[in-house]
Order: structure tokens, then C-alpha cells, then sequence
């Protein structure tokens, strides 16, 4: 389909805008006119032309005037610009041109010159309007296509995780159900946190899965051992958290750096008498001192080979019992406001 350009001529001689008109009316042009820079002006406020074709010597608001106010206009500037003018001096013609004219033309002219500056005009604009659509088009792909690459990649962290989560979960039935309450209400725990953000929040759900994986490395004799371990077996027992951290501490993917930080740090305690490193306070990353929350409580209220489930006020008294030694006390604080949410899940 042909397009057609809509043209503005702006001359104070009628006579001028006539011989103008008259010529362009051969390339089927919508016309329209003005007698003054202050009446095209407004003009173009109203209504989108494609190509203006301007006089300098007008009363009032010559020209130039005009082309300052067009180019200072984002959704004008871009439009071309076209000096129909008597004036021949070069310092005039060099002054269109630095106010942003796309071309200059001396009258008097032949038909021919005028048609052919107008199209050759309005085929580069036009040319620039294509180019940028399309430079819009491949950015919004390129978006979409880095966006698709992005959730590709956290997907495939979420099914190594998933994959390690049944890793652990072949220790012991109980071990597996105890990740996913973990995994729930850590993300709960992170929701109600002042300065956590929702991702924190999903963080926290697809990585505190992970924090008990080093434990694949601990023997069943002790893994799985009914009643209290002894020193030796408790310092074993210990190596899962530095155990996890070899395998985890090289990945540059956020869901398992998040994994990293849990698996190493959620059996520091707030009072420093934690391990492996004895991290005390906020030395310990939110990210450990949640899942240290989430963790001994879910651990508390279900049984295990080696206790019996504790009654819920029992394991509540308790986590109120050691805020500020083994446990974050802001963290505390939030636990208990939402109680029967944990509580809920914890019985799932």
C-alpha cells in the first residue's frame, strides 16, 4: 500500500504557499498550510506531519525562530525540516543548517528540484522510523531472550537442588519430609522480615533444602544411630556443614551460593559457641540464622531416630528459652508473632 506523507507549508505570502502546493500536489501529498511560525506551531501541537517546509522572512516569528522551537520538541525534533527562503548567503544557509534543517532551498526553484528534495526527505525518514521499530523489535527479542536464558538457568539450579534433595531424603523418610517443611517455613520466616525482599524469600525456599547435604558423607552408623552420640561421633557428625561447603563453594549461581551460606552456617549459634566456626551474632549470615531457627524447631517437633517429638508448647518454650544465645532474637520475636502459621506447616 502506497503511503501517504502529510506535508506542512509555512510561508507568510499566500502566493508562495500556492506555487508550493501546486507543485506537490502531483505526488499526492495531504497539504496543509500556515501564515506564521506562531500558527504552525500550533498546528503541529494538534496533528503529526511527516515533512515541513518552512520560510525564514516571516513577521513576527521568522524562521528560525520556528526551527529552534521544532527542535527543541522530542516528539518534533526528529521530523525534517526543509528552508524555502530568497535568502542565498551562505551565512544564512550555514545558520539552517546548525539549527537542525535537513535541507535548503533557494527560491526561486524548479518544480522538479522541490519534489525531488521533498521525497528524497521523506524516504529517510521514513527509512529512520523503520530503523528504529525494528532496532525496538530486536531489543524487546534480545529482553525475552536473555529473560528465557536467565529462567533457564535458575530452573536448572532448582532441579540440582531438587536431585541433592532426594539424595537426602534416601537417608531416611523423615529427613526428606523435614527439608521441605524447612524450605517452607524459612521462606515464611523471610516474608515477615523487615529487610528481606521476596527474593530473599525464594532464596530461601529452593536453597535451605540443601542444608543438611552434607550429611551424605556422614556414615548410617551414625547418621542413623538411636540415642545420643558421643564426642567422636558428634565431631563427625559435625563435618557435614564444611562437608557441603566443598561441594557448593565454587558455584556462581545465587540459588546455590544461598545453599553454600546455609548448609555452612545454620549450626552457628547467636552467643558464638556454634560450629564450624563459631561465628557469633550478625557475623552469621540471616540467611544461616533463619534456617537455624527453622531447623531445630521442625527437629524439635518430630521424631528422630534418636529422641521422640516434642510436645508444640514444649518446643515453643524452648525457642523462647534460648533467644539471644542460640538464637537470633529479632528473629525469635517474628517467629512468635506468627506462631500458628510455623505451627501449621510444621504439622504437614
Amino acid at each position: 500500500m502506497e503511503l501517504k506523507y502529510n506535508v506542512l507549508i509555512v510561508d507568510d505570502v499566500v502566493e508562495n504557499i500556492q506555487i508550493a502546493m501546486n507543485i506537490l500536489r502531483e505526488e499526492n501529498y495531504n497539504l496543509t498550510f500556515a501564515l506564521s511560525g506562531e500558527e504552525a506551531l500550533t498546528l503541529m501541537a494538534e496533528n503529526h506531519f511527516d515533512i515541513i517546509l518552512l520560510d525564514i522572512m516571516m513577521p513576527n516569528m521568522d524562521g528560525y525562530s520556528v526551527c529552534e522551537e521544532i527542535k527543541k520538541d522530542k516528539s518534533l525534533k526528529d521530523i525534517p525540516l526543509i528552508f524555502l527562503t530568497a535568502k542565498a548567503n551562505i551565512d544564512a544557509i550555514t545558520r539552517g543548517f546548525e539549527l537542525g534543517a535537513s535541507d535548503y532551498l533557494v527560491k526561486p526553484f524548479h518544480a522538479e528540484e522541490l519534489m525531488a528534495r521533498v521525497r528524497t526527505q521523506l524516504e529517510l525518514y521514513r527509512s529512520k522510523l523503520v530503523l528504529k521499530e525494528h532496532n525496538l523489535s530486536l531489543s524487546a527479542k534480545v529482553k525475552y531472550e536473555r529473560k528465557r536464558v536467565l529462567d533457564e538457568i535458575e530452573e536448572g539450579q532448582k532441579e540440582i537442588i531438587y536431585m541433592l534433595t532426594e539424595l537426602i531424603e534416601s537417608c531416611s523418610q523423615e529427613t526428606g519430609e523435614h527439608v521441605k517443611r524447612v524450605a517452607l517455613m524459612s521462606e515464611l520466616l523471610a516474608n515477615y522480615h523487615p529487610v528481606l525482599t521476596d527474593d530473599d524469600a525464594k532464596n530461601l525456599l529452593y536453597a535451605s533444602p540443601m542444608h543438611d547435604i552434607g550429611k551424605v558423607t556422614i556414615p548410617d552408623a551414625i547418621l542413623q544411630k538411636k540415642g545420643t552420640l558421643n564426642v567422636e561421633e558428634f565431631e563427625v557428625m559435625k563435618t557435614h556443614t564444611t562437608a557441603a561447603h566443598s561441594f557448593l563453594k565454587n558455584s556462581k549461581r545465587k540459588i546455590i551460593q544461598s545453599a553454600d551460606i546455609i548448609a555452612m552456617q545454620h549450626h552457628e549459634r547467636w552467643d558464638g559457641t556454634g560450629y564450624p566456626k563459631g561465628l557469633k551474632g550478625e557475623e552469621i549470615h540471616l540467611y544461616g540464622r533463619i534456617v537455624s531457627v527453622i531447623d531445630v524447631f521442625d527437629a524439635l517437633t518430630h521424631e528422630r531416630y534418636y529422641k521422640k517429638a516434642w510436645e508444640i508448647d514444649r518446643s515453643i518454650e524452648y525457642m523462647k528459652t534460648h533467644a539471644g544465645t542460640q538464637f537470633d532474637p529479632q528473629l525469635i520475636d517474628i517467629f512468635m508473632e506468627h506462631i500458628d502459621e510455623f505451627v501449621s506447616i510444621s504439622k504437614t
